[in-house]
């Protein structure tokens, strides 16, 4: 798409939604409550915050106003009101992958960067499941998608669900409406090569509408990589077929956003 002259601003708002799932198994109570101790360590407010700004520094944006909270028993929230930065006019929205830190340059105008943390735990099953909702919303020239490569890459993930839109319109110089002003076919085109060999992928995407989504999960699964405080060698072969016939269905429901039959 040619590069538009508009009458004024850039009225248009594009807004990402990036939706991570991490799984484990944790057999015991006591794991269990170790696992969500854990989590809201790793992720309190105080490194949410620290996320977010990298965030904010690689799409050159300023912040004007930070809210940020610790949940009790568990989770954590932080909003950022931003504004724009400068633009250089290299900058592009091209369906190509953007860059990972210290090499992103885009800007949002008076709008927010959210977080939200959700850790939580099956009540009988010994799964857990802790899930981190990023929100980046832009008015102005440059698409949030140029960050997408940037926060999948720090946060690799069991399952990345995202949802892109373009709301409003904005003039030319001429008066005429336009409802998005870059070409877009698939979130997946924003992504690496690397994320996307490790993943399976589904698009569904509303093209007049300007609704784009993408989801993701592993292709490869090793049971190494799901247990909490368990040693893998200290369960039978019917306990790590067990375990992994549970993680796998949790996986599967959440990527399908359906439930199959409950197992004790």
């Amino acid at each position: 798409m040619e590069k538009l002259e508009l009458h004024g601003f850039n009225n248009l708002t594009k807004s990402l939604s990036f939706n991570i799932y991490d799984i484990c198994y944790a057999k015991t109570e006591q794991q269990q409550r170790r696992y969500i101790e854990y989590i809201d360590e790793m992720y309190n407010a105080k490194r949410l915050t620290q996320i977010l700004t990298d965030v904010n520094a690689i799409i050159g944006a300023q912040i004007l106003n930070i809210a940020r909270q610790d949940y009790e028993p568990q989770g954590a929230s932080v909003t950022m009101l931003i504004s724009e930065g400068h633009v250089p006019d290299s900058v592009s929205n091209h369906e190509t992958p953007g860059p990972i830190p210290e090499s992103v340059v885009a800007h949002l105008n008076k709008s927010h960067i959210t977080v939200h943390t959700y850790p939580e735990s099956h009540p009988y099953g010994g799964i857990s499941t802790f899930r981190a909702d990023i929100d980046v919303s832009t008015c102005g020239r440059i698409s949030p998608l140029k960050a997408l490569n940037y926060l999948i890459h720090s946060f690799e993930s069991d399952i990345v669900i995202m949802d892109y839109r373009v709301r409003g319109f904005t003039r030319d110089i001429s008066g005429q409406k336009h409802y998005i002003d870059h070409e877009i076919t698939s979130i997946q085109n924003y992504i690496s090569d690397v994320m996307i060999d490790r993943y399976q992928m589904i698009d569904v995407n509303v093209y007049q509408e300007k609704i784009f989504h993408t989801k993701m999960i592993l292709k490869d699964f090793n049971l190494d990589n799901y247990l909490f405080d368990t040693d893998k060698d200290a369960l039978t072969p019917d306990e790590r077929e067990a375990i992994q016939k549970k993680l796998k269905q949790e996986m599967s429901e959440i990527f399908y956003g359906r439930n199959y039959r409950l197992r004790r």
